[in-house]
């Protein structure tokens, strides 16, 4: 079974071709490259959960479920290169469309913004630069430290600052001190690691395991939440979204830190499943994901 360990697709090696290839032929030769990485993933990668995804979720089979892995992939190989080129300040070439925007200016106190491994959050940090306040994203130690020196390199600007989860939970101090400062602090909801406190859900149309920890976060501070994702639509064209912010019921003993957190990942499934419904080949979580994938692998 392939679950996440907590890190993301693509290596150091794969960052530092496209880096090169950006820096020194531009962001189409970097596409180009990508037409035959692409048939790579979809013949020599794991290729058992984009099935899955594809197949049982989005009901495509044969070439369409084919061609649907393809540019799952060549999509995903985009984001990473135009990640690239916004980090090393060359986001100006990307246009935008925001819906919401509105939202996130009214978050003059602090709060949440709820996303996922959908699109591209780097890319959103052109609107984040914006807004008038600090923005702090929470991320796995593994995924940060994965291709964290070669990013380093080309970032010009910090648009975002990193808070890594620590096992001993220090980094629950360092939200609450965002909090405090009346910044925002970008959670993602869709990935839970083997072992983790979880929340079974029913996501379009099959159960699967939510991760608690971003929804208990994101509740405790009785602080506004918005959902948000980024996606691209084209070559040099992203669109943003983010919800109306709501403010849930104070969480005051342990009944209310489950009913509350449920609460939370219910509003944020539904919002998960329109994006998921309109970008199909944007969501990027390559592991066994949900329950009868897991089963299917252990059967």
């Amino acid at each position: 079974m392939a679950n996440w360990k907590g890190q993301s697709r693509g290596t150091p090696l794969g960052y530092q071709i496209f880096i090169l290839l950006i820096k020194y032929a531009g962001i189409r030769s970097a596409y180009f490259l990508l037409y035959f990485v692409s048939f790579y993933f979809v013949f020599f990668g794991n290729s058992k959960p984009q099935k899955f995804y594809f197949q049982k979720i989005h009901q495509r089979n044969g070439w369409t479920s084919f061609w649907s892995r393809y540019r799952n992939n060549f999509r995903f190989g985009q984001v990473l290169i135009d990640k690239v080129a916004a980090l090393s300040g060359n986001a100006s070439q990307f246009t935008f469309d925001f819906d919401g925007e509105s939202h996130l200016r009214e978050m003059t106190n602090g709060g949440f913004m709820i996303g996922g491994h959908m699109g591209n959050w780097e890319i959103a940090g052109e609107l984040l630069k914006r807004l008038d306040t600090k923005v702090n994203i929470l991320m796995y130690e593994n995924e940060r430290q994965q291709i964290k020196h070669l990013l380093e390199e080309v970032e010009t600007e910090k648009t975002m600052k990193i808070i890594t989860i620590q096992e001993d939970m220090s980094h629950v101090l360092a939200i609450k001190a965002a909090i405090d400062q009346n910044e925002i602090v970008v959670i993602h909801g869709d990935r839970y690691t083997e072992g983790a406190p979880s929340i079974p859900a029913n996501f379009m149309g099959k159960k699967a395991l939510f991760p608690y920890g971003p929804f208990y976060l994101a509740a405790r501070f009785n602080k506004p939440i918005s959902f948000a994702f980024a996606f691209k639509e084209s070559a040099k064209h992203y669109h943003f979204y983010a919800t109306p912010l709501k403010i849930y019921p104070r969480i005051k003993n342990l009944s209310d830190r489950k009913l509350v957190s449920a609460m939370v990942l219910h509003d944020y499934i539904a919002q998960l499943e329109l994006m998921v419904k309109k970008y199909p080949e944007q969501w990027f979580n390559f592991y066994e994901f949900w329950e009868e994938e897991k089963n299917n692998q252990n059967a």
